[in-house]
């Protein structure tokens, strides 16, 4: 399967869908999309050893994006990322209506699958999950991952209900936001056959890859990707002592990343680098000085500044 191939073959994108997926910023100038530190961004990941790249998700703050600069940042990042690694694009809505056209969007622009968020706002029940998930598989064949944050859109896709959807022919795998640790194991014995199972929380990736996930797609990758890429193949080995050995220096630094609103902590902490701006759109702002100060010292720890 080519890295831009967008024909859902299960066991192949389980295969692509592995390691460290980094949950990439947007970075803003002035309240524009910056371009050019969009595409330096790809560039370093790449270089950094990043396994894949998720586009216009919550850490992309794809909540204040217009559908037009959307579908521009997809295109982007995309181009530049030039199949030197997959890249995942989110297309997630509570309208089924904008999900299909931002999914057929991605394919056309040559993402390997889409990311879609549960139903939220509107509080679907488990069967309105469902349906929801049936129409964008219905309507695009691009490969679809479901993100299951109850955290943020309040509704929890339940065991059962993600193992009906995985019956779907384009559900290839999950993004699991719920910090429960029993869902991959209880996951595991619903769902048959091929399936990527990624965690969504920097912080408890390597219990949950000891459960049977196979990759996390990662906050804190935007500004120390090679360390995030190295826990993953350690997991990925069998290694988790050694796994466990690295989180345990990498954890100060996720924590620190949600001390105040997402994405406002990496933000800074990708602008120490020099990579972009810290600027974040409203309703997220700045943040206050002591947490600047604290970031800053975690990155010195880990020898990142």
């Amino acid at each position: 399967m080519s890295i831009n191939s967008t024909n859902t073959d299960k066991a192949a994108m389980r295969e692509l869908l592995k390691g460290s997926l980094v949950a990439l910023v947007t970075p803003f100038k002035n309240n524009e999309i910056d371009e050019p530190a969009l595409r330096r961004l790809v560039d370093w990941h790449v270089e950094q050893g990043t396994h894949g790249i998720v586009v216009v998700g919550t850490t992309g703050e794809s909540p204040t994006l217009s559908l037009e600069e959307h579908c521009q940042v997809v295109d982007i990042v995309i181009e530049q990322a030039a199949n030197r690694l997959p890249v995942v694009a989110g297309a997630g809505s509570n309208n089924p209506i904008d999900a299909i056209m931002l999914s057929n969007h991605a394919a056309e622009a040559g993402a390997i699958a889409t990311l879609h968020v549960a139903g939220y706002y509107n509080r679907p029940c488990q069967e309105g999950l469902f349906q929801h998930f049936k129409a964008i598989n219905d309507s695009c064949d691009l490969p679809i991952i479901v993100y299951n944050i109850p955290g943020r859109a309040i509704v929890d896709i339940q065991p059962e209900t993600l193992a009906r959807i995985a019956e779907l022919k384009n559900v290839v795998g999950v993004k699991d936001a719920t910090g429960d640790l029993s869902r991959p194991w209880l996951e595991r014995q619903l769902i048959k056959g091929d399936f990527a199972f990624l965690s969504g929380d920097d912080c408890t990736t390597v219990a949950y890859n000891v459960a049977g996930g196979t990759g996390l797609i990662s906050v804190s990758a935007n500004v120390a990707p090679k360390l995030y890429s190295q826990v993953q193949e350690l997991t990925m080995s069998g290694k988790f002592v050694e796994a466990q050995v690295l989180q345990d220096k990498l954890i100060r630094l996720h924590t620190l990343m949600f001390r105040e609103t997402s994405p406002a902590g990496i933000k800074y902490a990708v602008s120490l680098l020099g990579l972009c701006e810290a600027e974040c759109r409203l309703p997220v702002i700045e943040l206050t000085q002591q947490t600047k100060d604290d970031i800053k010292a975690a990155m010195q720890t880990l020898e990142l500044i």
